[in-house]
């Protein structure tokens, strides 16, 4: 593929060494999809699906050194942060954004927890996230219980998750897609929200599978689309198809089931 037609984006994010999520995941999608995939490392995390033994937060200018060596290099085309952990990274790079790629779509997984509990987020860095990066993104892409944490209250059925979509775009101004699957339903339903109207997006739920890195996988998916012109609700349907054919054709080692980041994006 020609470099003239091959999209670029960036993840900044946390370095997964087990592969499954983090940046690891993001430049695994972005390939899937044809683009072309940078990194700014904002931590090093030892982990497995199953614990995080540790965090080693980088310098928050090592951060932004990372940033502006790919703005200058590249024609970023979307952005996608994931773990910032700190309320100093968050800060920075949401400087960084705005001095150097200003006009870039930006996709925020607001990744506070990790699914075998780890805490991935300080809780001081909070107020950061919700004042400095939220209202610069295209799309912000919480789990259930984040997007429970940014809300301020419960979302117990599948009913409650378009009024919480609503309520989060309206409270941010951005648009928000809140996904459900920590519902355990028989569909797996996430909803689209601009604070007006609402999209809904559907698939058949795989039971008893609960692989590592979805929420960083999709979201670079949707990033993914963003790099390719797409409009949003076009990268976020691409997103959802391929994250469930990523879970269906899952890989399994020692005994966590894994995402297969090798099936089609289209």
């Amino acid at each position: 593929m020609n470099s003239m037609h091959t999209p670029v984006a960036l993840t900044i994010a946390g370095s997964d060494n087990s592969g499954g999520a983090g940046l690891q995941a993001d430049l695994k999608t972005f390939s899937a999809f044809g683009v072309y995939g940078t990194t700014a490392v904002t931590c090093v995390v030892a982990e497995h699906p199953g614990r995080v033994l540790s965090i080693e937060p980088l310098p928050p200018l090592r951060v932004v050194e990372q940033i502006r060596l790919v703005a200058e290099a590249f024609p970023v085309g979307a952005v996608k942060t994931g773990m910032l952990y700190s309320r100093e990274i968050i800060e920075a790079v949401a400087a960084a954004l705005a001095e150097m790629l200003p006009q870039v779509p930006l996709v925020i997984d607001p990744v506070m927890v990790a699914s075998s509990g780890g805490v991935l987020l300080q809780p001081e860095a909070v107020a950061a996230l919700e004042t400095r990066l939220l209202p610069r993104a295209a799309l912000v892409t919480p789990n259930l219980d984040e997007a429970e944490l940014l809300l301020g209250e419960p979302i117990r059925n599948p009913q409650a998750l378009a009024p919480a979509a609503r309520r989060l775009a309206a409270k941010y101004g951005v648009p928000f897609l809140v996904k459900g699957g920590h519902l355990r339903t028989e569909e797996a339903l996430d909803v689209l929200s601009d604070g007006k109207t609402e999209r809904f997006f559907s698939e058949k739920r795989m039971p008893g599978v609960n692989p590592h890195g979805t929420g960083c996988t999709f979201s670079a998916a949707i990033a993914s689309g963003l790099a390719h012109g797409l409009p949003l609700d076009e990268a976020v349907a691409k997103g959802k198809r391929f994250i469930t054919r990523a879970i269906a054709g899952r890989l399994r080692y020692g005994g966590y089931d894994l995402l297969n980041h090798l099936v089609r994006a289209d």
